[in-house]
C-alpha cells in the first residue's frame, strides 16, 4: 500500500520536528543558564580564576647588646623538591640528581615515590637550600618542582632557648616567646587572585581579580641583654654541675621599668634541635610555669606590709621563745636559742619565724591574726605585690601559683601564719622577683616584660614605652625594707662583694609538698635581691635551685649565683662605687 501525504503535510511535520527541537534546545539552555547556573560559573572560575597565598615572613626576634638589638632568631629559605610522577620522564636521571645534591634530605625510596602514575604529586626531598634547589633546576627534570618554605634559624645556638620557643613543622609558634607573640611573630598572608586566558596569562581587568599583599610579622625585641644573659647560663650550669642540682632557674630584672634582663634555666635544649627532645618538660620555662612555696624571701614582704601599716620598725622589738602558738598550731624556728627581747632586723638577719608571725599577730589585735589582719596581707600580697596571679609576661605557660583568699575555709589564721614566712602559698620566680623590684625601687610595681620593642621595616630600633607603674609602699617603706636586706647579707655574707657598691639580699629554704604533705628530705633553696648605690638599686637577681631528696639550702646552694651575677653586673653595667 503506498501512503501518500496531503499536500503541505511534509513542510508540517518539518516544521512540527524544528519546534520540538527548539524547545529541547530552549529547555536544555534554560536547564544550563538558569538551572545550573551557579555550578557552571564556579567551574569556570576554577578554570579561569587562580588563587596564590602570598605567605608572611615571620618576624625575627631580638636580644639587646649594651642597648642595640642583635639577632636570636631568624628565617632561612628552605625547599621541598616534589614530583609529577604522570609526567616525570628518565626516572634514573632524576634519582641520581637528586640523591647527589640533596643528600640525607632525599627521601629513601625515590624510585617507588616515581613508579605512582597515579598521582600528581610526590615529595622526593626536603629542607634543601636555595643553591641545592638551583643546582636541581640546573638540570631540567621534566615533572620536577619547588615550594618554597622558611625555617628559624640560631645565629647564638642555645642561647636563651626556653624563653625563645620554637616553630613547629606546621608553621606554629610552641612555647615560649614563638607561642606568646604567636601572632604578632606571623603576621598575616596575602592572596592573589586572577583572572587568566586559556593560556593562564592574568587579564588586566576583571571584579574577580585581587592583589592583598602579605603583612609581615613584627620584629620583636626581647630586653634580654645577650651578654648578661649568656653569663648567667654558665654560672648556673657550672653551679649545677659542682652542687649536683637537677635544676636551677634565675632571673635578672631592671628593678626601675620590670624589664627583664636575663632568664636561664639548666638543663635547656636548643630551639633548632627541638624534634630531638626526648623530654617535653624541657620546653617548659620553669621561672614562669612552675608555682613553689617561696620560703624565707618572703619574710621580705610580710615585713613590708607590717611597716607599711605602721605596726612595726626594723628596730621594734618582741619577744621571742623559739616558739609561737596559733591557733592550735605551734610554729618554731629553725635557728633556736635567740632567746629574749629581739629586734626585727635579728629576725631577719636570722630568718626567724617567729618574728613574722608577730608581724601578721599586730597586723591584728596583736594576739591573734584576726580576719582584719588576714585581710590586710591578702590585700598586699594578691593586689599589690600580684602574687598568685599571672603577670602577663611573653612567655607562654606561665602559671597563677596559689594564693588562699581569707573568704575560703582554707585561709584561716593558721594558714596566714605560714604564710608570713612564705609557706602554705604557691608562687613563681618572676612573680616574687618583680614584687621585691618594689622594695628596692622606692615602693613602685612594675609589670615584669621581656619585650623591649621592635625593629621597624627600615632597619630602625624603635623601644617600647615602660608600662605605667601602681604603688604598692609608700617611699619610706620600702626604703626601710631595702636597708633590712642589705644589712641582711652584710651580716650574713661579708667580704664577697664588690666594696663601695649597696647590696642587699635575703636566703630562702622551702620544703617541697609530696602527695600532700611536705617532704623533710627536699628543699628548694633561693636566693633574692638586689645590686646598685645607695641612691639607686640597679637590679634584681632571683635564684632557685632544686634536687630530688635533698635539702637544697639559699645561703650555699644559691647565694653564690646571686654573688657571681652581682659582681659581673657591677662592671658591666659600669656603675660606680662610693669613694
Amino acid at each position: 500500500m503506498k501512503l501518500e501525504f496531503q499536500k503541505g503535510s511534509r513542510s508540517k511535520i518539518l516544521a512540527g520536528f524544528i519546534l520540538l527541537t527548539m524547545v529541547i534546545f530552549a529547555v536544555r539552555l534554560f536547564y544550563l543558564q538558569i538551572i545550573q547556573h551557579d555550578y557552571y560559573v564556579s567551574v569556570a572560575k576554577g578554570e579561569q580564576v587562580k588563587r596564590l597565598t602570598i605567605p608572611a615572613k615571620r618576624g625575627k626576634i631580638y636580644a639587646l647588646d649594651a642597648g642595640v638589638p642583635v639577632p636570636l632568631v631568624m628565617n632561612q629559605t628552605i625547599y621541598t623538591v616534589f614530583a609529577d610522577p604522570q609526567i616525570t620522564r628518565d626516572d634514573e636521571k632524576i634519582i641520581e640528581v637528586i640523591k647527589k645534591v640533596a643528600g640525607g634530605n632525599a627521601r629513601a625510596d625515590l624510585q617507588k615515590l616515581l613508579d605512582k602514575k597515579d598521582s600528581r604529586y610526590q615529595i622526593l626531598a626536603t629542607k634543601i637550600s636555595r643553591i641545592q634547589a638551583d643546582k636541581i633546576k640546573s638540570e631540567n627534570l621534566k615533572g620536577i618542582g619547588f615550594q618554597e618554605y622558611t625555617q628559624r634559624v640560631y645565629p647564638e645556638g642555645a642561647l636563651a632557648g626556653q624563653t625563645l620557643g620554637f616553630v613547629n613543622d606546621e608553621g606554629l609558634g610552641q612555647y615560649g616567646v614563638e607561642e606568646k607573640l604567636d601572632e604578632r611573630l606571623s603576621g598575616k598572608d596575602g592572596l592573589l587572585q586572577s583572572v587568566t586566558d586559556i593560556s593562564d596569562v592574568p587579564l588586566t581587568i576583571g571584579d574577580n581579580n585581587i592583589n592583598i599583599p602579605a603583612v609581615d610579622g613584627d620584629n620583636v625585641v626581647l630586653s634580654i641583654d645577650r651578654n648578661i644573659q649568656s653569663k648567667l647560663e654558665q654560672v648556673i650550669s657550672d653551679k649545677a654541675s659542682t652542687s649536683g642540682a637537677d635544676r636551677i632557674s634565675a632571673i635578672v630584672i631592671d628593678p626601675l621599668t620590670g624589664r627583664v634582663m636575663a632568664l636561664a634555666n639548666t638543663p635547656s635544649y636548643n630551639p633548632a634541635e627541638f624534634n630531638k627532645v626526648s623530654d617535653v618538660g624541657l620546653f617548659n620555662n620553669s621561672a614562669v610555669s612552675a608555682p613553689y612555696e617561696p620560703g624565707s624571701d618572703m619574710k621580705t614582704l610580710t615585713m613590708a606590709v607590717g611597716i607599711d601599716k605602721g605596726v612595726v620598725s626594723p628596730t621594734d622589738t618582741y619577744y621571742n621563745t623559739d616558739f609561737i602558738k596559733v591557733d592550735d598550731r605551734v610554729i618554731s624556728n629553725s635557728a633556736r636559742g635567740f632567746i629574749g627581747d629581739l629586734t626585727f632586723q635579728f629576725a631577719m638577719n636570722w630568718s626567724l619565724n617567729t618574728g613574722f608571725v608577730t608581724v601578721a599577730k599586730r597586723l591584728g589585735d596583736g594576739e591573734n591574726i584576726t580576719r582584719e589582719a588576714r585581710n590586710t596581707m591578702y590585700d598586699y600580697f594578691s593586689n599589690r605585690f600580684m602574687l598568685g596571679r599571672k603577670t602577663g609576661i611573653e612567655i607562654a605557660g606561665e602559671a597563677s601559683g596559689t594564693l588562699i583568699s581569707p573568704e575560703e575555709v582554707e585561709g584561716n589564721a593558721v594558714r596566714y601564719s605560714n604564710m608570713s614566712f612564705g609557706q602554705g602559698l604557691d608562687t613563681t620566680l618572676v612573680q616574687v622577683s618583680a614584687a621585691f623590684c618594689s622594695i628596692v625601687n622606692g615602693g613602685k610595681y612594675y609589670k615584669p616584660t621581656i619585650v623591649a620593642g621592635l625593629v621597624d621595616k627600615d632597619g630602625k630600633y624603635k623601644e617600647s614605652a615602660i608600662s605605667e607603674p601602681t604603688i604598692a609602699l609608700s617611699k619610706s617603706t620600702a626604703d626601710q625594707v631595702r636597708a633590712m636586706a642589705r644589712e641582711v647579707r652584710t651580716t650574713a655574707s661579708s667580704n664577697i662583694d664588690k666594696p663601695g657598691y649597696y647590696i642587699g639580699g635575703k636566703t630562702g629554704t622551702s620544703q617541697v609538698v609530696v602527695n600532700g604533705s611536705y617532704d623533710i628530705n627536699t628543699a628548694i633553696g633561693t636566693y633574692l635581691g638586689y645590686g646598685g648605690s645607695e641612691e639607686q638599686s640597679r637590679y634584681v637577681i632571683m635564684v632557685e635551685s632544686y634536687a630530688a631528696n635533698r635539702v637544697m639550702v639559699g645561703a650555699s646552694q644559691a647565694g653564690p649565683v646571686f654573688t657571681a651575677m652581682s659582681n659581673y653586673l657591677l662592671d658591666y653595667l659600669k656603675i660606680q662605687p662610693k669613694g
